[in-house]
C-alpha cells in the first residue's frame, strides 16, 4: 500500500464559469462563450452547478469529505464587467463570502485569475492576440491582489496550451478558428508575457502569499522506436509542453523549442517573432514561481504524418471517434493494450510520473508542484441517491499512486486536486460528461455522494492510497 505525506493537500477544483451559473446575475459582465453557446443551441451554461447559490452547501461538503484544499477560479468579468473600467462591487462582495466560507470550514484557498473567461470585451478586441489585453490582465490582477488579502495561493492562468490551441488550432473554444499557427503561438507567448509579469508585481510589490500557473501537461510518446515517430513526439512536445515550461522557468526559448518551432510554421505558413523586451521581463520571473500547477489527464502516443490537418474533437461520448492529425508535427494514435476513458483519453498513470521526473531534472528550481487538475469523465448511472462509480475510483488510485512513486523518487509534490469537486458543465461537453466526487440532478441542484467521495475521504484521512 502506497502512501502520501502527512501535510499533503486533498483538493477539489472548480472554474468560475463551469460551476457558478448566473451569468447575467449580480452585475457580470458577458463573456464570448455566453454568445458561442447561445449560437449552438446545444447546451447552455445556466445554470451549471449553481455555486453561485449553493457554494455553502459545496464547501460543506469539502469540510465533511476530508476535502482540504478548494481550487476555483475568479470571473474576471464579474469584478470587471468589461474587462476594465468599473469595479462590481456585487462580485467582489460574493468572492468575499466565498472565500470567508472556506476559511470557516478550514479550506486553503487556490484562486486562478483567468479560467478560460476572457470579457466579451476584450475578447472581441483580440483576446491575447492584443498586447493592450495584457494590460487590462495585469491591471485585474494587481486590483484581486489588493482586495483579496484572505487569499494565500495565486494561479494567474489556467491551461495556456489549451487556450491557444481550442480558440486557434481545433476551433471548439470561441472564436472558432482553424490551424492558424501564427495565432497559435502569439497567444501562447503573449499569455506567457502577461504571466510573467503578473508575477514580478506579485513579488515587487512583496504581497502575501504564493504565486504560480497552471499548465496542461500531456507527456508525449513515440509510436514506435522509428526515428520518424520520435521526431513527431518531439515536435508535438515542444509545442505543447517544452514551449510552456522554457517560458516559465528559463525566461526565454531553448534552441530545441526555437527548432521545433520553424519546422512547424514552415510546414503551416505561420511566422513568429518575440521582442526582447518580453524575453527580459520573463527571465525576471523565471526564478519567482513558487509553485507549477499541473492538470493532467492522460499522454499521447504520436507518429509521423505527411497529410493535410485533420481533427475531430470526440466532444460526445462516442468513443473512438477522436482523430488528430496536424500537418508539421505527426498523429495521435492509440495505443494497443492502453484503456481510454469514452472520450478517448489515454488512462496511463505512468505519462504523470515521467512528466514529475522530467521536470525535477529539466528544471530543478521548479520549487514544487500541485497536480491541480487530474480525474475522469464518466457517464454515472443514479439509482435512487446512489452512485456507485469503481471505474473512477480506479483511475484515481493508480494516479495517485504514480504521485506517491515521484515523490518518494524526489520530486516535491504537495498537493492533488481532483477534478472535480462536484458534477458540473464541461466547455465543449455539455452535461453528460460527469467528472463529480458528488453527483448533481441539475435539475434539483441536489448533490449526491457518489462512491468515489467516500473513497477520497479515506485517502484523505489515512495518506493510504487503497
Amino acid at each position: 500500500m502506497l502512501k502520501l505525506p502527512e501535510d499533503f493537500i486533498f483538493g477539489g477544483a472548480t472554474a468560475a464559469y463551469q460551476v457558478e451559473g448566473a451569468t447575467k446575475e449580480g452585475g457580470k459582465g458577458a463573456v464570448a462563450w455566453d454568445e458561442f453557446l447561445e449560437k449552438q443551441g446545444r447546451f447552455s451554461p445556466d445554470p451549471a452547478s449553481d455555486f453561485y447559490h449553493q457554494y455553502s452547501k459545496d464547501i460543506e461538503l469539502c469540510e465533511k469529505f476530508g476535502i482540504n484544499g478548494l481550487r476555483l477560479s475568479i470571473a474576471w468579468s464579474r469584478i470587471f464587467p468589461n474587462g476594465i473600467g468599473e469595479v462590481n462591487q456585487e462580485g467582489v462582495d460574493y468572492y468575499h463570502n466565498v472565500f470567508k466560507e472556506c476559511e470557516k470550514r478550514n479550506i486553503q484557498l487556490f484562486v486562478t485569475l483567468h479560467h478560460f473567461d476572457t470579457p466579451k470585451v476584450l475578447f472581441d478586441n483580440g483576446d491575447f492576440l492584443n498586447r493592450d489585453n495584457v494590460d487590462a490582465f495585469v491591471n485585474y490582477a494587481k486590483f484581486c491582489f489588493d482586495e483579496f488579502k484572505e487569499v494565500r495561493y495565486w494561479s494567474t492562468f489556467n491551461e495556456i496550451y489549451p487556450v491557444a490551441t481550442n480558440q486557434y488550432l481545433l476551433g471548439v473554444f470561441p472564436p472558432g478558428i482553424t490551424y492558424d499557427f501564427t495565432k497559435i503561438i502569439l497567444c501562447l507567448h503573449n499569455m506567457m508575457f502577461a504571466h510573467a509579469k503578473v508575477v514580478n508585481i506579485f513579488k515587487d510589490r512583496e504581497y502575501e502569499g504564493e504565486i504560480g500557473v497552471v499548465h496542461s501537461l500531456e507527456t508525449k510518446y513515440p509510436a514506435t522506436d522509428s526515428k520518424e515517430d520520435q521526431h513527431a513526439a518531439y515536435l508535438d512536445d515542444a509545442l505543447s509542453i517544452r514551449f510552456l515550461l522554457d517560458a516559465t522557468y528559463l525566461g526565454y526559448y531553448s534552441k530545441e523549442t526555437l527548432t521545433a518551432l520553424d519546422e512547424i510554421c514552415a510546414a503551416n505558413n505561420a511566422e513568429y517573432s518575440f521582442l526582447e523586451s518580453d524575453l527580459e521581463e520573463m527571465k525576471k520571473a523565471s526564478h519567482r514561481n513558487d509553485y507549477l500547477g499541473i492538470n493532467h489527464y492522460q499522454c499521447h502516443f504520436v507518429k509521423a504524418y505527411d497529410g493535410e490537418n485533420n481533427i475531430h474533437h470526440n466532444g460526445t461520448g462516442e468513443k473512438g471517434t477522436s482523430v488528430y492529425k496536424v500537418k508539421g508535427i505527426g498523429e495521435r494514435i492509440y495505443k494497443e493494450g492502453i484503456p481510454r476513458t469514452d472520450w478517448d483519453w489515454l488512462i496511463y498513470p505512468e505519462g504523470l510520473y515521467d512528466l514529475l521526473l522530467r521536470i525535477k531534472a529539466d528544471y530543478p528550481h521548479y520549487n514544487k508542484i500541485y497536480i491541480t487538475e487530474n480525474g475522469m469523465g464518466y457517464k454515472d448511472n443514479f439509482e435512487d441517491g446512489i452512485i456507485m462509480d469503481k471505474p473512477r475510483i480506479k483511475y484515481l488510485k493508480v494516479y495517485l499512486e504514480s504521485i506517491s512513486k515521484a515523490i518518494s523518487a524526489g520530486v516535491n509534490v504537495k498537493g492533488y486536486f481532483l477534478w472535480s469537486l462536484m458534477d458540473l458543465f464541461s466547455w465543449s461537453n455539455g452535461y453528460n460528461k460527469r467528472y463529480g466526487l458528488f453527483y448533481v440532478d441539475f435539475e434539483t441542484q441536489k448533490r449526491y455522494p457518489k462512491e468515489s467521495a467516500y473513497w477520497y475521504k479515506f485517502v484523505s484521512e489515512t495518506k493510504s492510497i487503497i
